[in-house]
């Protein structure tokens, strides 16, 4: 039977910035915690800790919150400032830091924020460890009296030259006989953790670029920009005769593209685009894709066609990088533009997806139009998300339960019905797909429409 968790989502701890569970109490709770548990399970008796945010108002607060907790256990905190959530897993790996600590809410807007963490290794905790975590930071327990006074409290650094750092070693993931040099682009940064790092990444490499979303003022991050709302940057592809469009959210691990035409490229495609030339390559181990139970069925029959496969897991990156390392697997991702090569990177990461797309263009001597338009043939689907009072378990709504039941017979093996909790926000997440678009439209709104009322009742 799985524990239930109390602060720990899909994507670590989340919420409203100032309100339980987003606290500074509970982020200083936190702080000591993770350096009581590098402790125990490292070799260092202070132990090594990043932190980094992106450019929410409410990151100082939580950012002084963490770091108190970690110096109150005798740890080193090593601050980087903003910089994309991919970027401080690589500097906690790099630095041989024994934890890493981010602070953002993603793609949420700027009143939220959250607290993700990475292991010694760069990779996001596993989930016994976010319990055991739990655990210490509900009971105030685990210290065991062993509180570090005088000289054995712990202190503050920061490291100047993060940022340098990860640009060069994302220059280093494209290959050093291509450049940039005739590629124009538009690139959306969301005013958020990557409006510093990625202009410099495409500009170093030859890029002539257009630039949105790189302002940030601590409110404006998500904000009507980057990969939640990438009209901006499409209309800005055409004005400007770009090869290429590149929007990112507000941490940056994840991005949609935009082709010459100004039409969105998401996750799957991009997904399908970078198998389909890995398989050429013979350079996608086992010849598999990894992805969540939301991509498009499309992509399983694209892959398939290439002599490949797909292999699903939960919603989350986190679950997919989980399977991918089981695996050996090199490649995965989600529809809403999470990529993980883990060739290169132990999470996902929308500027380094982005330059693998550019290597292909730039290979191939082809647009990203053509490379992309039909690499995959979607299944009709229908995603409808929407706020919810509270979380009633789906096995505890039979009326909900009828409904999707019967469309899912309805459908047969034609297609599917997928209903889930947002494991970041205080949403429903409804899913369809079907041969016909306007009757998924209609069974997705019926189960929405009867669910909000169940949960009400």
């Amino acid at each position: 039977m799985t524990t239930k968790r109390k602060l720990f989502g899909t994507d670590g701890i989340r919420g409203a910035a100032n309100i339980y569970p987003m606290t500074g109490e509970i982020a200083m709770a936190l702080g000591r915690a993770l350096t009581h548990v590098a402790r125990v399970n490292g070799k260092r008796k202070s132990p090594r800790i990043v932190i980094g945010k992106d450019t929410r108002i409410s990151g100082y607060m939580l950012e002084t919150a963490i770091a108190s907790g970690i110096c109150s256990m005798g740890g080193e905190v090593m601050l980087v400032g903003p910089l994309p959530t991919p970027g401080i897993s690589f500097i906690t790996s790099s630095m041989r830091a024994d934890a890493g600590v981010v602070i953002s809410a993603s793609h949420n807007p700027y009143n939220d924020n959250g607290i993700k963490l990475f292991w010694s290794d760069g990779f996001k905790l596993p989930d016994k460890v976010e319990l055991d975590l739990e655990k210490m930071i509900l009971d105030n327990a685990g210290w065991n009296g062993d509180v570090p006074v005088g000289h054995a409290v712990g202190k503050a650094i920061r490291i100047d030259d993060a940022l340098g750092r990860y640009v060069v070693e994302l220059k280093h993931t494209f290959p050093k006989d291509l450049s940039l040099d005739n590629i124009r682009m538009v690139v959306d940064c969301a005013n958020g953790a990557a409006y510093r790092t990625a202009p410099l990444v495409f500009e170093e490499l030859g890029a002539t670029l257009t630039t949105l979303g790189t302002s940030p003022n601590g409110v404006n991050i998500n904000d009507n920009c980057g990969a939640l709302h990438p009209e901006k940057a499409a209309i800005k592809v055409l004005e400007q005769s770009a090869h290429l469009g590149v929007t990112l959210d507000g941490d940056a691990d994840r991005l949609i593209l935009i082709d010459e035409k100004g039409q969105v490229v998401d996750g799957d495609a991009v997904m399908a685009l970078c198998a389909s030339h890995m398989i050429k390559e013979k350079t996608l181990n086992d010849n598999t894709v990894v992805t969540t139970v939301m991509s498009n069925l499309g992509l399983d029959k694209a892959i398939k066609r290439r002599g490949g496969r797909v292999l699903r897991t939960a919603v989350g990156d986190r679950y997919v990088v989980e399977a991918m390392r089981k695996g050996n697997y090199n490649l995965g991702g989600e529809q809403s533009g999470h990529l993980i090569f883990t060739d290169h990177s132990t999470t996902g990461d929308g500027i380094l997806a982005a330059l693998q797309i550019l290597a292909i263009m730039v290979k191939e001597e082809k647009p990203l139009s053509e490379l992309a338009g039909g690499i995959m043939q979607r299944i009709p689907q229908c995603l409808l998300s929407f706020q919810v009072a509270k979380r009633v378990p789906l096995d505890k709504c039979p009326k909900t339960q009828a409904v999707i039941t019967g469309f899912e017979e309805k459908l047969g093996d034609n297609g599917r019905v997928f209903v889930r909790y947002s494991g970041t926000e205080a949403k429903a997440r409804v899913l369809v797909e079907g041969p016909d678009q306007e009757d998924i439209n209609g069974y997705a709104a019926e189960i929405k429409e009867t669910m909000i009322t169940e949960l009400v009742e």
